[in-house]
Formats: C-alpha cells, sequence, structure tokens
C-alpha cells in the first residue's frame, strides 16, 4: 500500500499494525527517515509531488521489488506540504518469510524514492530556502538495482 499525506503520521502505530497483519512474515524491516537539524541551519522541509504521478512511480516500484524479491507485504508512506524538524518524512514496511529479502526490498524502495520518486524538496533555514536534489551518493546507491 501506498499513501501520499499532508498529514503528520506516527510510524509506531503503523508498525504495529503492519505487524500485525503480517503474522505469517518472519521477517519485517523499515525504514524510517526524518527531517534532520543539519547542525542547526534547518528549521523545515518542504515537498511537493504531483500526487497521481508520484504514486504512479512508487507503484511501478513496488511491482518491481515483488518481481525481483519473496515478500509478502510492502506499506509506503510519504509526507508531503511542509514539516519541522524531527517530523517523519517517509516510513517503509517490508514483510518477508526471510530478513535478507525484507533488508533488500527495503533499501531497493529507499534508492527509489531518494532519486527517482517525483518529489521536490525545499529546505528552510536561517539563510533562506533553498531547492535541494539527491546527492551523487544517492545516485550511485541506486545503480546496484540495474
Amino acid at each position: 500500500m501506498i499513501l501520499i499525506s499532508d498529514t503528520p503520521f506516527d510510524p509506531g502505530e503503523h508498525l504495529n499494525q503492519f505487524s500485525k497483519a503480517n503474522i505469517s512474515a518472519g521477517a519485517i524491516s523499515s525504514f524510517l527517515g526524518q527531517v534532520r537539524n543539519e547542525n542547526g541551519t534547518v528549521k523545515a522541509l518542504e515537498l511537493q509531488s504531483n500526487k497521481g504521478v508520484t504514486e504512479q512511480g512508487i507503484a511501478q516500484a513496488e511491482t518491481q521489488a515483488r518481481e525481483r524479491f519473496s515478500l509478502i507485504d510492502v506499506l509506503i508512506i510519504h509526507r508531503i506540504g511542509t514539516m519541522e524538524i524531527g517530523e517523519p518524512i517517509v516510513l517503509v514496511l517490508v514483510a518477508a518469510k526471510h530478513r535478507r529479502d525484507a533488508f533488500e526490498v527495503c533499501d531497493f524502495l529507499m534508492d527509489y524514492l531518494k532519486t527517482e520518486a517525483m518529489f521536490w524538496k525545499k529546505q528552510t533555514g536561517k539563510t533562506g530556502s533553498l531547492w535541494i536534489e539527491p546527492r551523487a551518493q544517492d545516485y550511485q546507491d541506486n545503480k546496484r538495482w540495474s
């Protein structure tokens, strides 16, 4: 399931629900991304998306993950809008029979989300606002799956 929302979410609540819904899984892997402080220079992070296009791209990445790996279930939650320091941005939960697939699917999906998903990010800080792009390392990480 994919959820793109401008509403804050509770990662622990989603993990508990996901775990209870996937009792046949031997492994559940998670990734939680949050707005970091950047040494006190960041006040907020704003994410924008073309919701339909963004969801379609993420759904395609999920389909690729299902074709590549043995997995049981996936939940991807991604915030849009303005978020404060420490607020969750993204949560990826993966249920699989075994840990390796759970870890790899989580990593695969995060590499997609960081480099290819249709999100635009703007940091606001003490010196103003700045649109930010993925780092070179993010693109290099994503190439592993080609």
